[in-house]
C-alpha cells in the first residue's frame, strides 16, 4: 500500500495519521505475520527512536475500535493482530509457531445459538503442524 493511500484511508476513518500510526498501519499491511505488540515495537523502533510500546498499544486499540484491525487470542500470553478483518480461520503451527490465514470457506460452521444471543465476533483457531514442518 502506498503511503498517500494509507494517509487518505486513515483520515477517512477519522484517524489523525501521525507518523507512528501511519507506520504501524503500513507495517500491518506489509507483513501478514500476525504480529504482537513486541514484534511491531522491535521492528519499528530503529526507524522511530521515540516509539513506545504504549504508542503501539494505543494505535492498535484505535485501529480495532474503527474495525480496521482485529486482535487474535490464539496464544495464551499475548494478543496477535491481523489487518484482515474478513471471516477466516487462523492456523497456528505448534512446531514453528507461524500463524497462517485459512480462507473463509473453512469457517462455514453453522452456529445454532439460542434465541436472544447476538454474536459480535467469531474466531476459529486451529492448532497443528504446517506443511513446512510435517
Amino acid at each position: 500500500m502506498e503511503t498517500e493511500a494509507a494517509v487518505s484511508f486513515l483520515e477517512k476513518q477519522g484517524i489523525k495519521p501521525s507518523y507512528p500510526r501511519l507506520r504501524i498501519y503500513l507495517y500491518l499491511h506489509e507483513r501478514k505475520n500476525h504480529p504482537s505488540v513486541d514484534m511491531i515495537f522491535t521492528d519499528l523502533s530503529p526507524e522511530i527512536p521515540t516509539l513506545s510500546k504504549t504508542t503501539v498499544y494505543n494505535t492498535l486499540n484505535l485501529l480495532m475500535e474503527k474495525g480496521i484491525v482485529q486482535a487474535l487470542t490464539i496464544e495464551e500470553k499475548e494478543n496477535r493482530y491481523d489487518i484482515d478483518t474478513s471471516v477466516h480461520t487462523h492456523f497456528k503451527c505448534e512446531s514453528c509457531g507461524e500463524i497462517t490465514d485459512i480462507p473463509g470457506e473453512y469457517t462455514n460452521i453453522e452456529l445454532n445459538l439460542p434465541a436472544g444471543f447476538l454474536p459480535r465476533e467469531r474466531q476459529l483457531y486451529v492448532y497443528g503442524t504446517c506443511p513446512g514442518c510435517s
